[in-house]
């Protein structure tokens, strides 16, 4: 598959492109079991292979994920489901392979959240925020980036952190 970009692909090369991901879908083998595969998932790399046969999958991850955490798991014995942790979880990926067309994140409009649908450190923190805010007070992310300023400050006497900014 080329480099080309997805967004800079003309609808019958995107035809095309979605169609060879549901032949490959198809051609995948029923009754196929965990011990028939071989997937490695590191830092940076994945391969996805039947045994003994060249790779289905193979390349470069965009980004670096978290091996300890990332997993995988055969479905209906048809199924391929591989589950790969981001690194930074906000973050959003371009393509999955560094060979595989590029989608505009920027374009990309994310589901709306529920606040029960995020775990309570997370709700904690926007909730602590949003009062903050009310109060005119820093946020938690401020207020942390004013802390480590006020060390620095502290450790490096010699230098004028007047003008510094916190971004």
């Amino acid at each position: 598959m080329s480099t080309k970009s997805y967004d800079d692909m003309t609808k019958g090369e995107r035809d095309v492109y979605h169609s060879d991901k549901r032949e490959s879908e198809k051609k995948e083998q029923e009754g196929t079991r965990r011990k028939h595969l071989r997937v490695k998932i590191q830092k940076k790399f994945l391969t996805v292979a039947l045994k003994g046969t060249h790779p289905v999958m193979e390349g470069d991850l965009c980004k670096e994920i978290k091996v300890e955490d990332s997993t995988w798991t055969v479905e209906d014995q048809s199924i391929l489901c591989i589950h790969l942790e981001k690194l930074h979880k906000v973050q959003w990926w371009e393509n999955v392979l560094t060979h595989h067309p590029k989608i505009d994140t920027t374009k990309i409009q994310p589901e709306n959240s529920k606040l029960s649908d995020l775990d309570g450190e997370t709700r904690s923190k926007m909730m602590f925020d949003q009062q903050q805010k009310q109060m005119g007070k820093p946020t938690s992310d401020e207020a942390n980036k004013a802390e480590a300023l006020k060390k620095a400050q502290a450790a490096h006497l010699e230098m004028d952190f007047s003008q510094a900014k916190l971004n």
